[in-house]
């Protein structure tokens, strides 16, 4: 599989077949969106000389890919390949600029090479890094502000910021801002000495979801490696883009952090667009909304420190405003520092207030298993808070909640579920479960006391009442639970057809659609698909990765041999789906299903992200178009909203059904 990877990363090109085109001709190209094409023209010889050093780097890369830190060289080179690859020459100073980055990267380069040495990492003031994110392999880049005179012997606090929308701030404009100015709080916290603070790139302008926010956790474990962080001491915050990206990462993994501050942004997408009924999407897509919008995951900030910041002249105000009202209903008075006569920025009074709080956060830390936990999500891909994690919801995107009273004295667990089929308890260091009474809704069980420590207990319902074990696992359960987006958030691989599929206009649907979800994916998640022919695939590819499969029982080995356990039954010429039978050459199906043969990993049927480029007009509307399933009519050909006309769409069960 790796020799496969590398040579289509090296190459750009389409394993596929051509298949045969239609009638009717090509299909329309979509114009990109973001990043913006650049419209500087590069000298034919600076380009050449560009192109040519960044290849033969780009090889060295590769024979040091083994070593630690090799990811330090990567982000510059890939920083350089890409602008070139995607015409991201925004100004003529960005010429110099690509040159300077690749003498950077030969500088690190031949320390890591000739001398096993990373002398950059002794550095202090601001630093540029790079991870190879486990997604999709590529080298992601982050910055880094070492204070001058932090005691790096000692576990110390870090302070992850995220950055606001920018169109323009590629790869190559992220590092040259992040090795030229501190950012954070506006460039007021610059001469602080009381943290670490990551900058990470977020996959640059997604609104810090999809792969932009596994990012965010890539970037602080690659920290985490090289430095003393203390976990209980990384607190989150951003402004803008990254506000709201505070707001949700913040809200869906509240136990990551001791503290998050969300300083404008947008919370959620309804009321941020201004939209009317008459303006909503399907029923599905608004459903959908919810994996993104911060008011369904509301209770989760009980869990710990919050603090909120606008401009008394910010229009983006609304947000904090909004959450105010939302933690208001729970009678929880959020706060919220306003900067007096400031539009879309900060001020050095109120970052002063903000970084007072966030000394005293780090100071008192992440509190560790809490006596009082309460979690709400409407999907299991946030499923809960250190010590009580959900396993299983009677019905997605519907809220689900859950509150946790434990009584270290009395031994008694006292749980409130709503919407909860199954859970898991852990002890957490220096505790046990052993003979702890619960009670759930009412209902009381007593665990036996074995004599030794109990880590954790798993109960799920059987009727209507609670039993101990987890569920089976042919049910929607925590990373395996949709929608298609979901697949994109973990290790993937795609699967072109082997050979062209027999209908011509499906062919032609196919080829188009899986070349704009490799160009989209390369411009907007910055990185390019792994892909491997059916034949290659291998045992790590199906116990590591969700597979990507484009084409139907005749035209992919894949899926013809997992085939008879995949919600679609092909048929002569045409396809059978939730009782329906359709046409080969009219519909396409797409979904999303637990992989037959590794049900912890994904398999997905004819579809990338369903977001596209009509959606990244702003980061709100930048949410899972698609649910779990589709039938993609043949007769509208793919544009910058669709990739057809959606015929049906909706979710599977809880058992996939």
């Amino acid at each position: 599989m790796r020799a496969a990877a590398a040579l289509f990363l090296l190459t750009g090109t389409s394993f596929c077949a051509a298949p045969a085109i239609a009638e009717d001709g090509d299909i329309a190209p979509i114009p990109r969106r973001l990043p913006p094409t650049g419209g500087v023209e590069i000298p034919e010889g600076t380009r050449k000389a560009l192109r040519e050093r960044t290849d033969q780097l780009k090889d060295r890369v590769w024979e040091i890919d083994f070593k630690e830190h090799a990811a330090d060289v990567g982000m510059l080179v890939k920083a350089v390949d890409f602008a070139l690859r995607h015409n991201e020459f925004y100004s003529e100073k960005d010429i110099p600029l690509a040159a300077e980055m690749l003498d950077l990267a030969e500088a690190r380069y031949k320390e890591i090479d000739e001398n096993d040495a990373t002398p950059w990492l002794d550095e202090r003031g601001l630093m540029i890094r790079g991870y190879r994110s486990e997604i999709d392999k590529s080298y992601q880049p982050y910055g880094l502000e070492i204070p001058k005179d932090l005691d790096l012997t000692k576990p110390v606090p870090l302070l992850v910021w995220l950055h606001g929308r920018g169109d323009k701030i590629t790869d190559l404009h992220f590092l040259n801002r992040c090795r030229s100015k501190s950012q954070a709080l506006g460039g007021f916290a610059s001469g602080q000495q009381d943290a670490i603070i990551l900058h990470p790139f977020g996959r640059q302008c997604i609104g810090w979801k999809h792969a932009g926010e596994k990012d965010v956790f890539e970037a602080i474990a690659a920290v985490m490696e090289d430095f003393q962080i203390d976990p209980d001491r990384i607190a989150l915050a951003g402004f803008s883009m990254g506000g709201a990206g505070a707001w949700h990462i913040g809200a869906h993994y509240r136990d990551q952090f001791c503290a998050v501050h969300a300083g404008a942004g947008f919370a959620e997408t309804k009321e941020y667009n201004n939209l009317k009924p008459d303006q909503y999407p399907a029923d599905y897509v608004q459903a959908l909304w919810q994996v993104y919008d911060v008011p369904h995951y509301v209770r989760n900030f009980l869990n710990g420190p919050l603090l909120a910041y606008s401009g008394a002249e910010d229009k983006q105000k609304q947000a904090a405003d909004l959450m105010g009202r939302e933690l208001a209903k729970i009678d929880y008075e959020m706060s919220h520092v306003i900067g007096e006569g400031m539009g879309h920025k900060y001020n050095q009074e109120s970052v002063d207030e903000i970084w007072a709080w966030l000394k005293e956060s780090w100071k008192a830390g992440r509190k560790k298993q809490p006596e009082q936990i309460q979690w709400q999500t409407p999907s299991l891909r946030y499923p809960g808070y250190d010590g009580i994690r959900m396993l299983g919801l009677d019905e997605h995107w519907k809220t689900a909640f859950a509150e946790m009273e434990w009584d270290r004295t009395a031994g008694t667990i006292a749980l409130d579920l709503q919407n909860v089929s199954a859970f898991e308890i852990r002890a957490g260091e220096g505790n046990s479960l052993g003979g702890i009474q619960f009670s759930i809704n009412g209902v009381k069980l007593t665990t036996d006391d074995p004599g030794f420590p109990v880590e954790a207990i798993r109960l799920r319902k059987d009727g209507d009442e609670w039993v101990w074990g987890e569920p089976d696992k042919t049910v929607k359960r925590p990373g395996v639970q949709g929608p298609i987006d979901d697949a994109f958030l973990s290790p993937f691989v795609v699967v072109p057809p082997d050979q062209p599929p027999a209908s011509p206009k499906f062919a032609r649907w196919v080829q188009f659609e899986f070349d704009h979800f490799r160009d989209r994916w390369g411009a907007l998640m910055r990185g390019d698909l792994l892909v491997s022919a059916s034949g290659d695939l291998d045992s790590g590819d199906i116990s590591d990765r969700n597979l990507i499969l484009w084409g139907d029982l005749e035209s992919n080995r894949m899926i013809a041999e997992i085939a008879d356990q995949l919600p679609v039954k092909w048929t002569d010429g045409g396809f059978t789906f939730r009782g329906k039978e359709w046409k080969s050459d009219e519909h396409v199906p797409v979904a999303i299903f637990p992989n037959p043969l590794n049900p912890s990993r994904y398999v997905v049927i004819n579809s990338g992200l369903t977001f596209r480029e009509g959606h990244d007009k702003t980061n709100s509307q930048q949410n899972p178009k698609l649910p779990d399933w589709a039938v993609i009519g043949l007769d509208q050909d793919p544009n910058e909203d669709s990739p057809g006309l959606i015929i049906e769409a909706g979710f599977f069960d809880e058992s996939w059904k």
